[in-house]
Parts: C-alpha cells; sequence; structure tokens
C-alpha cells in the first residue's frame, strides 16, 4: 500500500520567537510526501536533489506518529518532493513533518485528529533542534491554508481565516544567508505583540509590515527594503520566519514594481499565490 499526502508552505506575519506568539499565511508552494510500507524494518527516505531536507526530522515524526511495535515490523519508504526552498523562513520543515505525518497516520489507519497529526511534527521539530518553538503558527499555516494566528505556547489556533485571492506573495532568496542573533528578538517583544494583537485582530497586513521592521533590524537584513517595497505598491511586507526571505504581498498592477526593488539586490525572486486549501491525502 502506498499513500501520498501534500502539504502547502507559509510566510510569516508575526515571528513567534519573541513572545511565543505567532501569525502566518498559507502560500500555494507545497511537499508532497509519498510513503509505502513493505515487509521488513527500518526507514528509507529518498528526496529531490534540492530538497535539503533534514532526515532526522523525518525519522522523528515517524516515530511520534506510528507506534512502535508496527515500526518494529514494517519497512517504511518515504519519498519527498518539494518546491519550498530549505532554510529560507518560508516553512519548509513544517510542511515537511506534516506531509510526512498524515501520510503515515493515513497509511497506517491510525485514529489521529488534525491536532496530533500537527504536534507530531512540532514535537519533531523541538526534539530535532529545527525550530526553537516548534513552529505551531508554521504548521497551522502549512496544514489549514489562510491566515493562522496562534498562541505556540499553549499549541492553540487563536484566529484563523481565510486569505484574500486577489492578491499574490512575492518572495525573494538573497544570495547571502547569514542570519542574525535570534535571542536578540526578544529585545524587541513589545513591538511582536503589538504586531499580533493586530493580526488577532484581523489588522493582518500592519501586522505583517511591523513584523519586518522588526525582525530586518536585528536579522541582519536591512530594514529599508521594507519601506522600499511598500513606496512601490506592497500592501505589506516582512521577514518571513527568521530569514533571509524578504516577503511581498501586493497585487498584481504592483508586481513589475515590487520586483524591480528586488532586482536590484543578489538574489532570486519566487512568485506564488495565497493558499487556502487544507492539506490531503490518498491511496496511491
Amino acid at each position: 500500500m502506498k499513500v501520498e499526502a501534500t502539504v502547502h508552505g507559509a510566510v510569516s506575519i508575526v515571528n513567534a520567537i519573541a513572545t511565543g506568539k505567532g501569525a502566518t499565511l498559507g502560500t500555494e508552494q507545497k511537499v508532497t510526501a509519498t510513503v509505502q510500507e513493505s515487509p521488513g524494518k527500518g526507514i528509507t527516505i529518498t528526496q529531490a536533489k534540492n530538497a535539503n531536507l533534514s532526515s532526522r526530522l523525518i525519522n522523528k515524526t515517524v516515530q511520534q506518529v506510528i507506534p512502535k511495535d508496527i515500526l518494529c515490523s514494517s519497512k517504511i519508504a518515504i519519498d519527498i518532493q518539494t518546491d519550498i526552498p530549505a532554510g529560507y523562513g518560508l516553512k519548509s520543515s513544517s510542511a515537511i513533518s506534516s506531509a510526512v505525518a498524515l501520510a503515515c497516520t493515513k497509511l497506517f489507519k491510525l485514529k489521529l485528529d488534525d491536532q496530533k497529526i500537527l504536534l507530531a511534527g512540532v514535537d519533531a521539530s523541538i526534539q530535532t533542534k529545527v525550530s526553537i518553538t516548534g513552529a505551531y503558527d508554521d504548521a497551522c499555516a502549512c496544514y489549514y491554508g489562510g491566515f493562522n494566528v496562534t498562541d505556540n505556547l499553549q499549541k492553540k489556533i487563536i484566529r484563523q481565516e481565510k486569505g484574500p485571492r486577489n492578491v499574490i506573495s512575492v518572495i525573494f532568496l538573497p544570495s547571502a544567508r547569514k542570519r542574525g542573533n535570534l535571542k536578540k528578538l526578544k529585545i524587541l517583544d513589545a513591538m511582536f505583540d503589538k504586531a499580533w494583537n493586530m493580526a488577532r485582530n484581523s489588522d493582518y497586513w500592519n501586522a505583517m509590515t511591523l513584523n519586518g521592521l522588526a525582525t530586518s533590524s536585528i536579522l541582519n537584513s536591512d530594514p529599508k527594503i521594507i519601506t522600499e517595497l511598500l513606496e512601490k505598491g506592497a500592501i505589506a511586507a516582512s521577514v518571513s520566519g527568521n530569514g533571509p526571505a524578504i516577503v511581498a504581498i501586493t497585487k498584481q498592477e504592483h508586481l513589475v514594481d515590487i520586483k524591480k526593488v528586488f532586482l536590484q539586490r543578489q538574489g532570486r525572486i519566487i512568485i506564488t499565490k495565497i493558499n487556502n486549501k487544507k492539506a490531503r491525502v490518498h491511496q496511491i
């Protein structure tokens, strides 16, 4: 038996490291995890050449989901295909762990609800040190799509709603991938708390921009790029996650001007739509 699960990517509205509370928005980038069982024992992982994924995270996610007695009597083959660049703050780890957890749940007919599937990936992320907080906000946006405002410490969704379909996400991946000291984000915890409260009240774009100004001042990004993007028609702009990706939300008519801002810098551009679809899984 073989099962395929698809989970989408996301971008940050509010970084959760400073306060333990975050907000995210789903994008149409995606991860597909194909999981197959056969007689034997052990876990094998194959991936696209550019996936650069953590095998430790995948193994730990499988161990969180599948009972030990089944693991001891099953050979599990996992294939990961993804178009989400890893290591840029675009939630690739959350998408991968959620896809693997969902596929394993379906394959072995386990009685796990959405929350337990999400927490398998979150806990695996913490245990393998892929994430500081477990990135519950990231996991929710990847799994459910749309806007997700969360309390990561309580593993609770505070607000959830569909994202607009009349905007696009323009993502810039800088050639320089150096990140700043994440612990210093706590210096601006009042700003992140303010941004989170904006998101909780559906003021997502102002929350995202405030988050961008705060994170870019600490995480080795130039805050000027945020204001430049706004001047060229962006509805909101921010660093996604811990960077270094910069994201601008815009309407189609401003796309050319937004791209010009990014083209002045070394790196590459990805354009993706907003995703409101929940993760899906089926037998193949």
